[in-house]
């Protein structure tokens, strides 16, 4: 199954250098339970986000998706992209070496 890169960064940067209205704070939520469902699913292998809180922040993920036009329903069902909390982008991504156990924890 290919992997895909995922790129997603703020619409309104301001959310996480002043903080999220309450609207903004119930997507991120939203869309973090998504990601835990697409996890527990088997096609997500890992996502984060920057720990800078200026207009360059930004959230990877890496997914496993059968084709592109799977990738394109994950990128469509994600709450913070249909809401347009975050825009969205991917591409085809080849990992190369990964090492799980080298991972920090939290």
């Amino acid at each position: 199954m290919p992997a895909y890169i995922y790129r997603i960064q703020p619409v309104r940067p301001e959310m996480l250098s002043a903080g999220p209205t309450d609207e903004e704070a119930q997507i991120t939520a939203e869309h973090f339970t998504y990601l835990k469902t697409l996890m527990e699913a088997g096609a997500l292998i890992l996502a984060g986000r920057t720990l800078n809180s200026d207009y360059s922040a930004f959230g990877i993920a890496i997914f496993n998706a059968r084709d592109d036009d799977h990738m394109r329903q994950i990128t469509a069902g994600d709450p913070g992209v249909a809401k347009k909390l975050f825009r969205a982008e991917w591409y085809p991504y080849r990992i190369a070496l990964h090492a799980p156990t080298n991972a920090p924890g939290d």
